[in-house]
């Protein structure tokens, strides 16, 4: 079953905001630029608040220059925004979520102005989502465009006595377990979990197992670790412990594996010393060494 792309769902969202906001922009600057008095919109009675803004004489004795910044900074800016996203274009990731943070600024200097009122609050409101919601699909683009090819390591299987043992749920700890393989010749074994570790949902399943430190069902371990003379375990770091399905992987190989070294991969930079130590006691021996790598968004650091 193809998973469904959390990129695809959120460049949708992030359209509808840009074209929510920009249309809507673009109709209020039409209605000050036909009509600079404001009687048309009913706004006329807003005008001596703008009295408190430097050069209001001559900017803000009507609506003509209100109108054509609100034109210029959240209309024809958004409508931008959705024609570059709608061509699924990288830019339009970015200027969607800088829009939304244009328009919470707007709404701040209409905060300074106007009394509290519902619309501004609602607007302001708008500008938050739309900026969370251009952040979440940047976040998401670049972690499904992040790819690992095995056929791209053909060192890899070249060496019976070694083997890379890993878990990966989104590809980083794969893409380490692959380069150690294609270094040494090993042979590679993944960590399949039976429940759901993958998307949105898997996400806050896998911490609810790491925020309890328990382990995760495995598929059954089906390789003989005990010939092999060195085996790499490569595992992420979740909540600051070692990964779910990771530990109930070192249970089922405790005393099986002649020597190990391991690789853990986070999203912070620290070397997390403590879940090589759960790693030693699980599968009772002492690791011959440890490789730590912080990757945000599929970017080692």
């Amino acid at each position: 079953m193809k998973r469904r792309s959390r990129f695809e769902a959120s460049r949708k969202a992030l359209i509808f905001w840009c074209l929510f906001i920009g249309i809507g922009a673009v109709a209020g600057a039409v209605g000050m630029l036909v009509d600079p008095s404001g009687k048309a919109l009913g706004m006329d009675a807003m005008l001596p608040y703008f009295e408190v803004l430097p050069f209001s004489g001559v900017l803000f004795s009507d609506f003509t220059f209100s109108g054509i910044a609100l034109l210029t900074v959240n209309g024809l800016t958004n409508l931008l925004a959705a024609v570059l996203l709608l061509k699924r274009k990288k830019a339009g990731l970015v200027l969607g979520g800088v829009f939304g943070v244009t328009l919470m600024l707007w709404i701040c200097i209409q905060f300074y102005i106007f009394p509290f009122n519902f619309m501004s609050t609602a607007y302001f409101i708008f500008g938050l989502i739309q900026a969370l919601t251009g952040y979440a699909a940047w976040v998401f683009y670049r972690q499904e465009s992040f790819t690992v090819r095995e056929e791209d390591y053909p060192n890899i299987g070249k060496n019976p006595k070694r083997l890379v043992v890993y878990f990966s749920r989104m590809g980083y700890t794969r893409k380490k377990a692959f380069e150690a393989a294609n270094q040494s010749g090993a042979e590679l074994y993944e960590i399949r979990a039976r429940e759901r570790t993958e998307g949105t949902s898997g996400f806050w399943w896998c911490g609810r197992f790491a925020m309890h430190g328990w382990a995760m069902p495995i598929e059954d371990v089906e390789v003989e670790l005990e010939g092999y003379e060195q085996v790499t375990v490569c595992s992420p770091v979740w909540v600051f412990s070692l990964a779910a399905p990771m530990r109930s992987f070192c249970k089922a190989a405790a005393g099986r594996i002649k020597s190990a070294d391991y690789i853990l991969v986070h999203h912070m930079r620290a070397r997390f010393e403590a879940v090589a130590r759960e790693m030693d006691e699980l599968l009772q021996l002492k690791n011959s060494g440890v490789k730590s790598y912080c990757c945000r968004k599929g970017r080692y650091l």
